[in-house]
């Protein structure tokens, strides 16, 4: 039997999750039965919609269990095999992370390509992350020639890769939204936005006019709240915006206030979509075919921000939900071993 840490939700968190709202186990997992493999997690992935499955409450997930292991996006190797189409060696992704090695079937698992791109990529630009962006910004909120793009969380994993996207669809400008003047100046420097917005620095509204003197034609949405007022308050008539996410509505303990000028949208003829992105897996064979050419010869740009070890997984997912990363939040669970 493999001997295997991993880490399980102890207690719902009330507010903005703590580290004791999360346990570090060990335990035995048996070998993999017929039709199963066992692999060896080297890179696992946190994200803010994982805060939602931590409340006991209905949503388009089910809600994580309490005292059984987390679960979310990780790749590693597969190194036990009693299925003839994973073979030992191969390295899969698939959605048994938290933990350092996982027994599942293999038809819950997809081999990946790593001779065209890293692993973690798979769970970045490649993986549902870019996805996201890709989904977001060609289905929900379709960008066209010409276009003023709007982007909030703008240096985070979907963020940083939907700037880029905005370009290569057609914006003539593309503007961002981050905390701090670190992460701004990456969103001018390295994910190729022509403006970034400090939201630290208040007045939205200000900043974004600003920014684009003349409104936004798409805004892709991860935060809700101010910043979805502020693009309302911005957007031209025609315009679109993809609700991808609300992270500053997350930890909260009463109800998070809302626009209050969707009047505004109304009379604009604005569309406002939600979009799930397990609703766009379709689209993922064209994505990659794009994306890791894109990746391959430097087009796309793309950051970590890379944690060490399934002991600090709880550390790097509260850091995710505070804005600690640029990119992509992983964690590195004994690659090199």
């Amino acid at each position: 039997m493999t001997v295997s840490r991993e880490i399980h939700l102890a207690s719902r968190p009330a507010g903005a999750p703590k580290p004791e709202n999360f346990r570090l186990v060990t335990i035995r997992l048996p070998e993999p039965g017929e039709g199963q493999i066992l692999v060896r997690n080297t890179w696992m992935s946190v994200d803010p919609y994982m805060r939602g499955r931590m409340d006991d409450a209905p949503s388009y997930m089910p809600p994580f269990a309490l005292g059984a292991a987390l679960e979310g996006s990780a790749v590693g190797e597969v190194v036990a095999s009693r299925s003839a189409s994973v073979p030992v060696g191969a390295t899969v992704s698939h959605f048994l992370g938290w933990r350092e090695y996982a027994v599942l079937d293999a038809a819950a698992a997809t081999v990946v390509d790593t001779t065209i791109a890293s692993p973690t990529a798979y769970l970045g630009a490649l993986g549902a992350t870019g996805l996201t962006a890709y989904a977001a910004l060609t289905r929900t909120a379709p960008v066209k020639e010409g276009d003023v793009v709007l982007v909030s969380a703008a240096a985070g994993a979907v963020g940083s890769i939907a700037g880029q996207l905005a370009r290569q669809l057609g914006a003539s400008r593309v503007i961002g939204s981050a905390g701090g003047p670190h992460k701004t100046r990456k969103l001018l420097d390295v994910f190729g936005y022509d403006a970034a917005v400090d939201y630290r620095r208040g007045d939205l509204p200000g900043q974004l006019a600003v920014a684009a003197p003349e409104g936004v034609d798409v805004y892709l949405d991860a935060v809700g709240g101010d910043h979805l007022q502020a693009a309302i308050g911005a957007i031209r008539p025609g315009g679109r915006i993809a609700m991808v996410g609300a992270i500053s509505g997350y930890n909260a303990t009463a109800p998070a206030p809302g626009p209050d000028n969707l009047f505004r949208a109304a009379a604009r003829e604005v569309t406002l979509r939600g979009m799930l992105v397990s609703n766009h897996f379709d689209l993922f064979p064209e994505w990659i075919g794009t994306a890791a050419g894109w990746l391959a010869d430097g087009t796309l740009r793309t950051e970590e921000t890379v944690t060490d070890g399934i002991e600090r997984a709880a550390e790097a997912f509260l850091g995710v939900l505070s804005g600690a990363n640029t990119g992509k939040m992983l964690v590195r669970l004994g690659a090199d071993r």
